[in-house]
């Protein structure tokens, strides 16, 4: 993650000189550095969970952040969330749940249950994260928040990087790099999207990301989907798409 903060910051950097979005003020430049030390934790808790878990199961984990997002959304954002989220909430939490004991059941050990634990404190990070790039994807431009983010990303990261840091092969770079633009163009679409809607609109989106991982970590991994594994999937995101469903404001009734 330190050294895709730096490229990230080398690629986002130069679209930023391109662009010259306006710069934001202090404090959404606060909210934007709160967001993104949140967001780094959640980057870190989840790589390191997702060594010791299987893709498909580790993206379902984090299932759980939209359903905390919608929470959130109610205190920190003003959005109005209907009463059934709290019954959504405690069907998503039953999903990891069954998760977990599926994994049990099929002899993760010791390192998978750490590897569940890191994944879903991930995701408690992300939700968070999530609230307030809604807040400052209102004030800042997407190139903008996404130089933030990186830089952010590189300063948290570069703290432990007197003890861990170990200088990349030369052969690392490429993917160092392709992963660095692939998170600036993933960046930039969320920043923008969530300037444009509400974030239990938008959240149910976050659930395609099981169909992918599950097909890669096939492909690439040789990984299997374990049944209680998409049971417990299936269990969370049909607690966010009801704690998501009904009619939301608008982008303009919500700033009324």
């Amino acid at each position: 993650m330190l050294w895709r903060s730096l490229a990230g910051v080398v690629l986002s950097g130069a679209l930023y000189l391109v662009r010259r979005e306006p710069w934001p003020d202090g404090r959404t430049l606060i909210l934007n550095i709160k967001r993104s030390v949140a967001a780094g934790c959640s980057v870190l808790l989840f790589f390191w969970g997702l060594v010791r878990v299987p893709m498909g199961e580790g993206v379902a984990l984090t299932f759980l952040a939209p359903v905390i997002a919608i929470l959130l959304a109610a205190p920190m954002l003003g959005e109005k969330v209907r009463g059934r989220a709290l019954l959504a909430c405690a069907i998503a939490s039953a999903g990891v749940l069954v998760i977990v004991w599926g994994k049990a059941g099929a002899g993760g050990g010791q390192s998978a249950l750490m590897g569940q634990l890191a994944i879903v404190l991930a995701s408690l990070f992300y939700a968070y994260n999530l609230v307030l790039l809604r807040q400052s994807a209102q004030a800042s431009g997407p190139i903008v928040i996404t130089f933030i983010t990186n830089v952010v990303f590189l300063a948290f990261y570069a703290l432990a990087a007197p003890f861990a840091a170990t200088w990349p092969e030369a052969h690392r770079w490429p993917p160092i790099f392709g992963a660095a633009a692939l998170a600036i163009i993933s960046s930039l679409l969320l920043a923008w999207a969530y300037a444009h809607a509400e974030t239990q609109i938008l959240v149910p989106v976050e659930y395609t990301a099981f169909v992918w991982a599950s097909i890669l970590g096939a492909i690439v991994f040789g990984e299997r989907v374990l049944p209680m594994t998409v049971l417990g999937a299936a269990m969370i995101i049909g607690g966010a798409l009801m704690g998501a469903g009904g009619k939301a404001k608008s982008v303009s009734e919500a700033a009324a």
